[in-house]
């Protein structure tokens, strides 16, 4: 796990961010691991410095190239129920995005693969993660739906996308006991949970949730 450092980078105050956590825990995130990793995150220097007033508010943001920033909430729950009260060592997370949830990710678990296929975001997202000294994510420019087969298996895998259906390269790279998070649906999206055991897989329905939807390729 990283340990994050930075010197109040920015504009914030710890009261901001902290009222930002009060209203996590208001929302029912529990996982006080995820709550300190939240804290901890500097949100405002993953979003456009004109912008970077609303980066606590519980709201996703946009990042450019049709993107957004998840709000707040949406990155905690996803990463507490991936965690599930236990110490996770790989994860793979599909979307890098602006880099927000891998930063956060980093606290939690020891290493993390995040894929990204828009290179502007991509090269954005190593420059803040290496600005901050997050050293435990590994970044690559690929195509989120095809996983990264080398690095697996994971004990996690989340997703920062809205697949019409969960990718198959994405359940053979889960590991047997791992957890997939991942918002699935075309208009109407919910998160999913997918389990795997000794038996297979075992999916369940989380929440309504909206999601920019994923791509294939790279671009």
């Amino acid at each position: 796990m990283n340990s994050l450092r930075h010197n109040g980078i920015g504009m914030t105050s710890q009261r901001t961010r902290s009222r930002m956590i009060e209203r996590l825990r208001e929302k029912g995130i529990r996982d006080e691991l995820v709550l300190a990793a939240m804290n901890s995150v500097p949100r405002h220097m993953f979003v456009e410095e004109a912008i970077s007033h609303f980066a606590y508010d519980d709201k996703s943001l946009p990042i450019g190239h049709a993107q957004t920033i998840s709000q707040p909430y949406i990155v905690a729950r996803m990463i507490e129920v991936l965690r599930d009260g236990k110490q996770l060592n790989r994860v793979l997370e599909i979307g890098t995005g602006c880099g927000y949830q891998a930063a956060v990710l980093a606290q939690v678990v020891r290493e993390v693969y995040s894929v990204e296929r828009i290179f502007p975001l991509h090269e954005r997202a190593l420059h803040t993660l290496k600005e901050l000294r997050i050293n435990n994510v590994i970044s690559s420019y690929a195509d989120g739906g095809l996983g990264l087969p080398d690095a697996a298996p994971f004990d996690g895998i989340i997703m920062a996308a809205a697949a019409t259906h969960i990718p198959q390269a994405l359940l053979d790279q889960l590991a047997v006991g791992g957890r997939m998070v991942l918002p699935l649906g075309a208009q109407e999206q919910t998160l999913h949970l997918i389990e795997r055991d000794a038996q297979g897989f075992r999916e369940s329905s989380l929440e309504t949730v909206k999601f920019v939807p994923l791509l294939m390729g790279r671009a």
